[in-house]
């Protein structure tokens, strides 16, 4: 099964370099069948650069501009991977790299999932290292999405996700959103496509402040979540 490996990045330029020789040097090792793209979302600095420069192997820079959101980034890379399972991480490794070789042995011996979710709630020690406010402040925006959303999964924000096969084109070519909830849309979307799910305990390993501001970002994404809902509940297949 061939992989297909996308990293969104955004003015990473300081962190790029060991990001990528740290992925490149892990497939290499476990994986015979890969292919590993970046997606530069209309960066300022060097950080598309400074990864071409460093001439991976099976590797791949897509650049554009302007910059437009996460959701753009991995919608760009998943519309133009090879691989029968295509995954995203986040530049700064965040899971680590065993949550690679763990998910396509996951979806393998799951030939009837169609889309696996990384989920810090199910592993034991999926938020160590986080101070309690944080922990709680995750917890609960995490609920309160998912039960806007009508979800029934334990973690649908990790920044750790694959897809199988048919799924990837057909789930992100319909994804319209750009920015961080474009990880509602492509559930929204698989469940409406009947498409099922797998999730997979992952553990936080590298830590860097989030981006996200949770009571801001969270009416924010209920807004988003709503129009969403609506258009994609009037979709006929």
């Amino acid at each position: 099964m061939k992989l297909s490996l996308i990293v969104p990045m955004y003015n990473e330029s300081s962190i790029i370099e060991a990001s990528a020789r740290t992925l490149s040097d892990y497939l290499v090792a476990h994986f015979e069948d890969y292919e590993l793209i970046f997606v530069d979302d209309g960066s300022t600095d060097d950080c598309a650069a400074r990864v071409e420069a460093m001439a991976l192997p099976k590797t791949r820079i897509i650049r554009y501009t302007p910059n437009q959101g996460k959701g753009n980034a991995v919608k760009t890379g998943m519309l133009a991977a090879e691989g029968e399972l295509a995954m995203f991480i986040d530049a700064d490794l965040a899971y680590g790299t065993d949550v690679i070789a763990q998910a396509q042995e996951l979806m393998t011996k799951n030939p009837d999932r169609d889309v696996l979710l990384g989920s810090r709630t199910l592993h034991p020690e999926g938020y160590e290292g986080y101070t309690f406010i944080r922990k709680l402040a995750s917890h609960v925006y995490i609920k309160v999405l998912n039960i806007a959303g009508g979800f029934k999964l334990s973690d649908s924000q990790c920044g750790c996700k694959a897809y199988r096969g048919k799924a990837i084109r057909d789930i992100f070519s319909r994804v319209e959103t750009k920015g961080f909830a474009f990880d509602f849309e492509t559930i929204l979307w698989a469940q409406k496509l009947g498409y099922s799910f797998i999730e997979m305990p992952v553990k936080i390993v590298n830590h860097r402040e989030s981006k996200v501001k949770v009571v801001r970002d969270t009416f924010r994404m209920l807004k988003e979540l709503r129009v969403m809902k609506k258009r994609i509940k009037n979709y006929d297949k």
